[in-house]
């Protein structure tokens, strides 16, 4: 059989190692999301410190999948969401308030991992500025089913941006000390 008509299968190793990366990401997600500052109607997490670092860590196919497994185990009813058990679980928790939130972070993981792939720290962080932009974009509309219009920015983004640009910077800083050519490249 020609070679071009054999499927390529993965080594061991290779499945073993994306394993662990997707398990260690959704770890660190929750670790972050678990980490807040209460406020209403969305918690102030450290989320997008953990889904910038793994965007700038693991690039932008095993950031999204990453998310999207944190995603699922919360669908499938683990508290893993901040706030969670105490503001629902599961589905119910996904589609209230902080809903676009997490669809934002899910698009920001693939758009930063993709931007900042084979980049130096500018590139890298506006990779994540391009991120966050994206997250806020999908998270507010989203807030907007839940508040009063005149109350979007107050509720869900001017409380929140100097944590998420401080995040940002942390990462930006963080990054510094591992070389560009390691950074994005562990997923492949």
């Amino acid at each position: 059989m020609s070679d071009a008509l054999t499927l390529h299968r993965p080594h061991l190793w290779t499945v073993v190692r994306i394993a662990a990366v997707v398990i260690l990401g959704v770890a660190l997600i929750t670790l972050c999301a678990k980490i807040r500052v209460p406020s209403w109607p969305v918690p102030m997490t450290l989320h997008t410190l953990a889904v910038m670092t793994i965007a700038i860590a693991v690039g932008p196919r095993l950031a999204p999948a990453t998310f999207l497994a944190y995603l699922a185990i919360g669908a499938a009813g683990l508290p893993v969401f901040s706030g969670t058990p105490e503001r629902g679980i599961g589905l119910a928790y996904m589609v209230g308030p902080t809903g676009g939130y997490l669809l934002g972070y899910l698009a920001a993981s693939w758009i930063t991992g993709t931007l900042a792939l084979g980049r130096g720290t500018l590139g890298r962080t506006a990779a994540m500025l391009a991120g966050l932009a994206v997250t806020y974009a999908v998270g507010l509309p989203w807030l907007g089913i839940y508040v009063p219009a005149d109350n979007i920015l107050p509720f869900g983004f001017t409380p929140f941006i100097l944590g998420d640009l401080i995040n940002i910077a942390m990462v930006a800083l963080g990054a510094l000390f591992i070389p560009s050519r390691l950074l994005g490249k562990i997923g492949r």
